[in-house]
């Protein structure tokens, strides 16, 4: 050593601290790194996303490397420290306080603070050029990494711990937060879409369902005029078809089988009754994810809800749950689906309107733990039937009844919260 120049010490040391950072950069870089983007890259055929992959899949051996040689290389950047300390300073304990000081500093600035900042903020640019030579390094050092992790699975096992497997899938809320804090890389519609879909397992179709109050249907009893001219005027492709009473529904007709024969004046209830497809029957409560996957499968495109005794409570349609996923079509019939704007910044309100709707539509806050529509959340705050120019508050939001018809509240004036609040 002592044949060895100053000036030759002095780049070993260079040399080493750059290794040991390289290792200290290649950790964090690894760890930070995004798994599901490397998956992608590595299915898209990038081969360093391969290597990277293949490296964090045997996390301990990866780290047993990386910290050998950081390690190894900090141990020896210690001791040629001292040996440079000695030669320029003498043995003094002075000396050797001030070159242990040194190598500290040098350590934790140029091999280990740097180095992981760096990492942390570029790990994609870092980790995967870092695999290409980790992964030989491993293989070479592979049986002192085997021996080392060999005794580290011994203490392990004596402190009755047990290393947990590396799971890197989500359940729905992470997934959530994960589309809601990535909100900067994607699009606001498909956001909105992605938050959409979550939520259909926790929204059922009484929640989005057609009232029976304002179901279209056609009564086989009425009149065959009266049955024509409900198919040539209806917006609907499809109506359920009853007889004498709505609880008795024997069918549903699609409109488009029928527009010939009522056109030419030809359908009558024997024509009507013979195109009849069966109803399909739909139990409350279901969600909206199964009741998807319930039209895929029967191919079927309007379902009506039954309660468990068999009474009609309303209809969902394919249509409906799409509306929940997208956003309302533009083809809906219904002018604002029943919410009509006013010039003082309150809107009327049909009564039959999904609180659901309400809430979204409008950036309400009504409570949707109970009813599921405006008529519902009426009568059960009164639990009589109001009067109409009644008003009350719900959450904030004032509400007036407008029109009560046959024990039905049909239309309510809601006044958004800031005009609320200043009453």
């Amino acid at each position: 050593m002592d044949d060895i120049s100053t000036s030759l010490l002095l780049a070993t040391l260079l040399l080493l601290l750059i290794g040991s950072g390289f290792f200290s950069i290649a950790e964090i870089s690894m760890m930070a790194l995004n798994r599901y983007r490397l998956k992608h890259m590595a299915k898209r055929g990038h081969r360093g996303a391969k290597l990277t992959v293949q490296l964090l899949e045997k996390t301990d051996k990866l780290l047993g490397v990386i910290l050998l040689g950081n390690n190894l290389l900090n141990a020896a950047a210690a001791a040629l420290v001292t040996v440079i300390t000695v030669r320029l300073m003498g043995e003094s304990e002075f000396a050797l306080t001030i070159g242990t000081l040194s190598v500290t500093f040098l350590i934790l600035v140029f091999s280990e603070i740097t180095p992981k900042v760096m990492g942390a903020a570029y790990p994609e640019r870092i980790a995967i050029p870092s695999s290409y030579i980790l992964a030989p390094l491993l293989k070479l050092f592979y049986p002192v990494v085997w021996f080392v992790n060999l005794f580290v699975r011994a203490l392990l096992w004596m402190l009755r711990l047990k290393p947990p497997s590396a799971d890197t899938r989500l359940n729905m809320e992470e997934l959530r937060t994960l589309v809601l804090e990535a909100s900067h890389y994607i699009p606001p519609k498909h956001q909105s879409i992605f938050l959409n879909l979550f939520e259909l397992e926790n929204v059922t179709v009484d929640d989005i369902m057609i009232p029976r109050s304002q179901i279209e249907a056609i009564d086989l009893d009425a009149p065959a005029e009266t049955i024509r001219e409900q198919l040539a005027t209806s917006h609907h492709t499809r109506l359920p078809v009853y007889r004498g009473r709505l609880d008795n529904i024997v069918g549903v007709v699609h409109i488009r089988n029928v527009l010939h024969q009522v056109r030419n004046m030809e359908i009558d209830v024997e024509t009507l009754q013979e195109i009849l497809r069966e109803p399909y029957f739909v139990p409350a409560g279901t969600s909206l994810f199964s009741q998807l996957q319930h039209f895929q499968e029967n191919r079927h495109h309007i379902g009506l809800v039954v309660d468990e005794y068999g009474e009609l409570l309303g209809l969902v349609s394919l249509e409906d749950i799409l509306e929940e996923i997208v956003g309302e079509f533009a083809s809906r019939p219904t002018a604002h689906g029943g919410i009509y704007p006013q010039d003082d910044g309150s809107w009327l309100v049909d009564g039959g309107c999904s609180l659901r709707d309400l809430n979204r539509k409008l950036k309400l806050n009504l409570p949707m733990d109970g009813p599921k529509t405006l008529n519902g959340l009426v009568l059960e705050h009164f639990e009589d039937i109001p009067e109409a120019g009644t008003s009350f508050k719900i959450n904030g939001h004032t509400l007036e009844i407008v029109q009560t018809q046959d024990r039905i509240v049909k239309v309510v004036r809601i006044f958004p919260l800031l005009i609320s609040a200043s009453e």
